[in-house]
């Protein structure tokens, strides 16, 4: 699963990796994203690809009951996520891209769980993990909400040690063909042994309040 990550990189950053369209802006940091908050998300449009902001656990388009009532959507399953109705038809028609500077695993026994930073291992700023995003209308206030979801599939042999799950990580050359909808469910597979490397961090990424969301937390703990 991904159920914490990170956004921590400029605008320049995150232009450059994603080839974004649009004028410069002020981008904060993000040290303990916990899901149903407001993430950056890349999707296309008919200017290109743009940085928008949406609320991180999946609202299909046809949802009649409250938020309260969702289920968990913050991941979809590589293995599903082209048949689960909650996320086919976004499969089918909204891909995005969800930019990160890592995300958290955790090891350990419950009650004393030890978090793990992952970040790209050639020490870039940013990792693509592979998304869907909706447009659902909340019924009782006519609030138009954009959300999304982060794909996630078994992990490679070296995560593995870590977790049996990993969030799908999308290469450069695959950007496209994620956002047009030309690759399929092949894509959705884990990364290389190598694309990735880790450290423990501290314990406050297990709250997600206020005063637990500053560089520090991702600073090597032991």
């Amino acid at each position: 699963m991904c159920g914490r990550f990170t956004q921590n990189y400029t605008w320049a950053e995150v232009h450059a990796f994603l080839s974004l369209f649009g004028a410069p802006r002020n981008l904060r940091p993000r040290y303990n994203i916990a899901p149903t908050t407001s993430v950056d998300v890349v999707r296309q449009s008919e200017q290109g690809r743009e940085l928008v902001s949406m609320r991180w656990g999946l609202v299909p388009f046809f949802w009649k009951k409250t938020l309260k009532e969702l289920p968990a959507t913050f991941n979809a399953r590589a293995e599903t996520v082209a048949e689960k109705p909650m996320f086919r038809a976004a499969f089918q028609k909204r891909r995005c891209i969800i930019p990160a500077s890592g995300f958290f695993e955790w090891t350990g026994e419950k009650g004393d769980k030890q978090p793990h930073l992952f970040t790209a291992a050639d020490g870039s700023p940013l990792l693509a993990l592979a998304g869907l995003w909706d447009r659902w209308r909340d019924p009782a206030t006519d609030e138009t909400v954009l959300s999304c979801t982060v794909i996630v599939c078994a992990a490679s042999a070296w995560m593995a040690a870590y977790h049996d799950r990993m969030p799908v990580l999308l290469r450069p050359e695959d950007f496209d063909g994620w956002l047009n909808g030309t690759l399929g469910v092949e894509a959705l597979k884990p990364a290389s042994e190598s694309a990735l490397r880790e450290w423990p961090v501290s314990r406050r990424v297990n709250r997600a309040g206020e005063g637990d969301d500053d560089p520090t937390i991702i600073e090597p703990n032991g």
